[in-house]
C-alpha cells in the first residue's frame, strides 16, 4: 500500500465536526500500533475523506450497486431536495437508450455493440458492453425522477463505452464470461463496485464476520444497518466505506491509473456542463459509485483548477445501442457475486418499501410518480441555501449497535412454514416439525455468527440443514427452493416499443401464428400450409430464424427443408422466442431484417481468410434454402470457384464432392439447365485437382480418403467436363504419374487404373492374390483392403471385387493380423465411408446365399469350379459354335458375374474350363442369347 497524494486544498487536520472521531481514531492507532504512522493516517484519513466529499458544493451522492439501501436514501433525498440536474456515472454514450426504459420489464441491461473494429486489437471484435438495472438500485431511482420530472436534466458524465476499451490494457483483454448466457462474454459496467482490493483483507473480513462471501458479509454490516438510516448517516458511512477499500489497496493494482482517469473524466465533464449552461451546483446532484466519492484526485470538486487533463478522441468504430433482457443470475455471475445475493436484496427492498413511507419512483406509461407537493424552483433554491451544516453522524452509527425489528420474527416464521409448504411439493418429505426445526435453527446460526437477527442466508443454511436429505427427489435442491422463495431469478423483459427495427418485423412476420412471441415460455406453432397458404412467408421467417438463433429458440417437430426434398404440407415449431429475446435483439445490429443479415452473413462466411470451397459451396446451399435470390446464390457460387482455384490442398476433398454433387442433383431436377458457375467449377475442379493428383498420392500428410475424394470428383464429373471442353488425356497422364508408396493409395491408384482400363479385373485379381501370399506383406494387408474400400467413391462398381477381397481376407489373413485390424476397420467405415457400407452390405447380399443350409454347398463365383473330366461338358454342337464366332456377348456375361475365362483356340482344341463351368451352370442364358443371335 502507497500513501495518496494530497489533494488540491486539503487541510492537514479535520473540520471541527469531525475532530472528536479524529482523536478517537488516532488513539486507538496509537493503542494498536504505537508510533506506528501508518494506521493512524489510514484511519485520520478516511475521515478526511469523509469530511472533504461532504464540503464539496456539488452534492456527492455515494452509491453502492443493486444496493436496496442506497436506493432507499435516493428516493428519499430526491424527494426531499428535488435538484434540477442529474449527474450520473454511466457512460455518456448510452443516454439515448435511458427514454426507453418505460418500455421495458426489470432487470434489463443497456447494451453498446460494435461487430468492427477500429482503433483496437482486431482480436477483440465483436465489442460488447452492458450496463445491468434493476428495480432496487439508486441509479434506477435516479433515471426515473429525471425522466418523469419535467425540467430536471439527466447526465451521464462516465467515459464512452470507446474509452471503455481504449483504457483496457492491449495484452491481456479477457472480457469475463456469463454462465447464464444473457450477456455474453460482454464488460459488465457497475455503479458503485465497493470490495476490498486485495484478497487477504476480503479473507479476513469474511473470517471474523463469520460469513461465507462478500455478499453475505455486505449485507449484515452495512446494507441492514443502513436500512433505515437518514440521509447524512448513510452519506457518511459509504463514503468511509468507499475511502476505506480505497486506500487499503494494493500499491500494484492496475486498476488504480483507470479508476482515477475516470475520476478525472467525470469532473471535467461536469464543470464543462456547468459552465455550459450557468446550472448553480447547489441544485445538482451527483451519482457514483462511494469508491469514487472518496476520490483523492486533482481534479476533484467543481472549483478545482485546470490540471491540464484532456479527454481523447474516440475511435472511428461504429457503436450500436440497445436493450437486452438481464437477469439477477446473469449480474451475479458476471460481477462475482453469491448466489441468490441480487434476489435476496430485490426481496430485501420490496420489505423496505413496504414497512417505510418512503414512494420510490418508477417509470411507466406516463413517466415516473410524481411527488406528493411539487417543489418550485425558488423554493428549491431557498432550500439549498438554508441546508445546515452536516453533524457528526459517524460516531454514533460506529458504536450503536443495530436496532431490532419486530416484524424480522413474523418475515421469519412465513419463511419457514413456505420454505416447507414449496419443498413437499417438490418431492421433500417435510412437515410442520421441519418448520419449527427450520426456524429455531435459523435463530441459533445468527447467534453463533453473532448477529442480532437472522438473515436471509441463515434461513438458507438452516432450511438446507433441516430438509435436505441425500439425493434431490426432483429438479431443484433445497438452497434452489429459498432462492425462489426469497424472490427467485427474476428475468426482465424488453418491451415491443424498445425493440430494434428487425424485432419489430419479426414480431409482425409471425402474427399470422397467434402466439404470444414475448412469453418465455416455448409454444407450439401448427401451420398447415396447404390448407392456409398465408403462412407460407411465416414458414420461411421461421427456417431462417432457425438458422440464425439458437437451436432452441426456434426448433422443427414437424417438416424439413433441404435440397431435393419435398416441401413439407404442413410444419410444427416449438417457439422459445421470448427467452431468447436477447439474441435476437442483437441481429437487429446488424441489419433491418432478417434477410438482409443472413445474407450479410452468408457473404461474409465466404470473404474471411479461413474460408474455403467447402464452405463457399455450404454458402450456397443455405442461400438456396433460406433465401429466394438467384443473383445472391450466382455471387456466392462464383466466390467457390475462385476458392477453389487458389486451393493448395486437398484436404476439403470429400466436403467438395459432396456439396457438389448434391447441388447438381438440385439444379438437374428443378432448372432447365446449369448455372454457369457450376459449370466453371467442374472444369476448373477437374483441371485443379489433375494437376493435385500425384502430388496428393505422393504427400503422406494427405489420407486416402482425401485422394479417393479427388478421384471421385474426377470420375464422377468427367463425362459432364468433357462436355464442357475439358481433355481426358489429362486425367490418365495425371493417374500414370502416381506412384504412391502407402499401400492405401497404391490400392487407390490400381482402382483408378482399372477405371480407365489400364489394367484389367483379372490383373488386379492377381495382384491382391500374390499379396495374400507373400508372408512379408501380411500385415500391411489391412491397409490395401482400406484403400480398396475407400476406391468405391471413385469406382463404385469395384463393389464385387471388394466383396471377394474382404472374404478372401477374413479366410486366410492370420488373426495376429486380422484381429487387430478388425475395429480399425470399423471406425474407418463408421467416420470415413458410412455413404459406401450400404453399397457393400447390398453387394454381399447378392453374393452369398440367404440360409444356412444353402451356405454349407456354397462355392464363391470368383473360385474357379474344375468339375471332374467324366461330368465336364464338350464345347461342341451348334451352341458351342456360335458362341465361338460371337464371344463378346458371354464375355460381357461372365464379367459381369465377376468370372475371367478363356476361349479355345484352333491350335489347342481346348475349352477353358471357367467357360464350360458357366455355360454348364447357366444353360438357359446361353440358349436365350443363342436365339437372339439366330433371329
Amino acid at each position: 500500500m502507497t500513501a495518496l497524494p494530497e489533494p488540491h486544498g486539503a487541510r492537514n487536520e479535520a473540520g471541527a465536526v469531525f475532530a472528536p472521531l479524529r482523536d478517537q481514531l488516532t488513539g486507538a492507532a496509537e493503542e494498536f500500533a504505537g508510533d506506528s504512522r501508518g494506521l493512524r493516517d489510514i484511519l485520520t484519513g478516511l475521515v478526511d475523506d469523509v469530511d472533504r466529499a461532504l464540503r464539496e458544493p456539488l452534492e456527492v451522492f455515494p452509491v453502492c450497486h443493486h444496493s436496496p439501501a442506497s436506493a432507499l436514501a435516493m428516493a428519499r433525498r430526491l424527494r426531499q431536495k428535488q435538484p434540477s440536474v442529474l449527474y450520473l456515472e454511466l457512460c455518456e454514450d448510452l443516454r439515448p437508450l435511458l427514454d426507453e426504459l418505460r418500455n421495458c420489464t426489470l432487470p434489463v441491461a443497456l447494451q453498446a455493440f460494435a461487430s468492427e473494429v477500429h482503433g483496437h486489437p482486431e482480436a477483440w471484435a465483436p465489442l460488447s458492453v452492458v450496463a445491468p438495472l434493476t428495480a432496487a438500485s439508486a441509479e434506477y431511482q435516479a433515471i426515473s425522477y429525471a425522466l418523469g420530472s419535467p425540467g430536471v436534466e439527466l447526465v451521464l458524465v462516465d467515459r464512452s463505452t470507446d474509452h471503455v476499451f481504449q483504457w483496457l490494457p492491449k495484452q491481456n483483454h479477457n472480457a469475463p464470461a456469463d454462465d447464464e448466457g444473457l450477456h455474453g462474454d460482454a464488460i459488465g459496467l457497475e455503479i458503485g463496485d465497493l470490495r476490498p482490493g486485495f484478497a487477504e483483507l476480503e479473507e479476513h473480513l469474511l473470517h471474523h464476520g463469520k460469513v461465507r462471501h462478500w455478499s453475505e458479509w455486505w449485507d449484515q454490516y452495512v446494507e441492514q444497518p443502513l436500512a433505515d438510516a437518514d440521509y447524512d448517516t448513510y452519506r457518511q458511512v459509504m463514503v468511509l466505506v468507499g475511502s476505506l477499500f480505497r486506500r487499503l489497496r494494493p500499491s500494484d493494482d492496475t486498476k488504480r491509473d483507470r479508476d482515477e482517469d475516470r475520476e478525472r473524466y467525470m469532473w471535467t465533464r461536469m464543470r464543462e456542463h456547468l459552465a455550459r449552461t450557468g446550472t448553480d451546483p447547489a441544485r445538482a446532484l451527483y451519482v457514483c459509485g462511494a469508491f469514487h466519492a472518496a476520490s483523492r484526485v486533482e481534479e476533484f470538486g467543481v472549483d478545482a483548477p485546470p490540471t491540464g487533463f484532456t479527454i481523447s478522441e474516440r475511435t472511428p468504430t461504429k457503436w450500436l445501442y440497445g436493450m437486452i433482457p438481464s437477469s439477477h443470475s446473469a449480474i451475479e455471475a458476471q460481477f462475482g457475486l453469491a448466489p441468490g445475493s441480487v434476489s435476496i436484496a430485490a426481496a430485501t427492498w420490496q420489505k423496505a418499501v413496504a414497512k417505510t413511507d418512503v414512494r420510490p419512483y418508477a417509470l411507466g406509461g406516463k413517466g415516473a410518480r410524481p411527488a406528493k407537493t411539487p417543489i418550485g424552483r425558488s423554493e428549491i433554491a431557498l432550500r439549498t441555501e438554508t441546508v445546515p451544516a452536516p453533524a457528526d453522524k459517524l460516531s454514533g452509527f460506529l458504536s450503536r449497535p443495530p436496532r431490532l425489528d419486530d416484524r424480522d420474527e413474523a418475515e421469519l416464521l412465513g419463511w419457514c412454514v413456505d420454505i416447507v409448504r414449496l419443498a413437499r411439493r417438490n418431492g421433500y418429505l417435510s412437515s410442520t416439525a421441519d418448520a419449527i426445526a427450520i426456524f429455531e435453527t435459523s435463530i441459533l446460526l445468527a447467534g453463533l455468527r453473532g448477529r442480532a437477527r437472522p438473515t436471509p442466508y441463515d434461513f438458507q443454511d438452516a432450511a438446507v440443514t433441516c430438509i435436505e436429505k441425500d439425493a434431490v427427489p426432483g429438479r431443484r435442491d433445497v438452497r434452489k427452493l429459498c432462492e425462489i422463495l426469497l424472490g427467485g431469478d427474476r428475468i426482465g423483459s424488453v418491451g415491443y416499443d424498445a425493440l430494434p427495427p428487425l424485432a419489430r418485423d419479426v414480431y409482425d412476420r409471425l402474427g399470422p401464428l397467434g402466439l404470444d412471441l414475448e412469453k418465455r415460455q416455448v409454444q407450439r406453432a401448427l401451420l398447415d400450409l396447404s390448407g392456409e397458404p398465408g403462412k407460407i412467408p411465416a414458414s420461411k421467417l421461421l427456417w431462417r430464424l432457425r438458422y440464425l438463433l439458437p437451436r432452441e429458440a426456434v426448433r422443427p417437430i414437424m417438416g424439413e427443408r433441404r435440397l431435393g426434398g419435398k416441401a413439407s404440407a404442413s410444419e410444427s415449431w416449438d417457439l422459445a422466442i421470448g427467452r431468447h429475446q436477447r439474441e435476437l435483439i442483437e441481429l437487429g445490429y446488424e441489419g433491418v431484417a432478417i434477410e438482409q443479415v443472413l445474407e450479410q452473413r452468408l457473404r461474409r462466411g465466404v470473404r474471411t481468410p479461413e474460408a474455403t470451397a467447402a464452405t463457399a459451396l455450404a454458402a450456397v446451399e443455405d442461400a438456396i434454402l433460406y433465401l429466394d435470390s438467384p443473383a445472391f446464390v450466382g455471387e456466392l457460387g462464383a466466390r467457390a470457384v475462385e476458392l477453389l482455384a487458389s486451393e493448395r490442398t486437398v484436404d476439403e476433398a470429400p466436403a467438395v464432392l459432396r456439396r457438389i454433387r448434391r447441388l447438381l442433383a438440385h439444379y438437374r431436377a428443378t432448372e432447365p439447365e446449369l448455372p454457369g458457375w457450376c459449370e466453371r467449377f467442374v472444369t476448373i475442379g477437374y483441371a485443379h485437382y489433375c494437376t493435385l493428383l500425384p502430388t496428393a498420392f505422393a504427400d503422406e500428410q494427405t489420407g486416402v480418403r482425401q485422394v479417393a475424394a479427388m478421384l471421385g470428383f474426377l470420375f464422377s464429373m468427367e463425362s459432364l467436363a468433357l462436355t464442357l471442353g475439358c481433355d481426358r488425356a489429362q486425367l490418365e497422364l495425371a493417374v500414370k504419374q502416381s506412384h504412391p508408396e502407402a499401400p492405401g493409395k497404391r490400392a487407390l491408384v490400381w482402382a483408378a487404373h482399372t477405371q480407365l482400363g489400364l489394367l484389367t479385373r483379372s490383373e488386379l485379381r492377381e495382384r491382391c492374390d500374390e499379396l495374400l501370399a507373400n508372408p512379408l506383406v501380411l500385415p500391411a494387408f489391412p491397409h490395401y483392403l482400406s484403400g480398396f474400400v475407400q476406391a468405391l467413391e471413385p469406382v463404385p462398381n469395384l463393389a464385387p471385387f471388394v466383396v471377394e477381397l474382404m472374404s478372401k481376407a477374413f479366410g486366410q489373413l492370420p488373426d495376429p493380423v486380422l484381429l487387430p485390424w478388425l475395429p480399425t476397420l470399423l471406425t474407418t467405415l463408421r467416420e470415413q465411408a458410412g455413404e459406401l457400407v450400404p453399397a457393400l452390405v447390398r453387394e454381399a447380399a447378392r453374393t452369398f446365399p440367404g440360409t444356412l443350409p444353402a451356405l454349407d454347398t456354397f462355392t464363391p463365383p470368383w473360385e474357379s469350379v474344375r468339375p471332374a473330366a467324366t461330368t465336364t461338358p464338350t464345347a461342341h454342337g451348334p451352341v458351342a459354335e456360335l458362341l465361338a464366332a460371337h464371344p463378346g456377348p458371354t464375355d460381357a456375361i461372365a464379367a459381369l458375374l465377376g468370372v475371367d475365362g478363356t476361349w479355345e483356340t484352333a491350335a489347342t482344341g481346348a475349352t477353358a474350363p471357367e467357360a464350360a463351368a458357366l455355360l454348364a451352370r447357366y444353360p438357359a442364358a446361353a440358349g436365350a442369347l443363342a436365339e437372339l443371335l439366330l433371329i
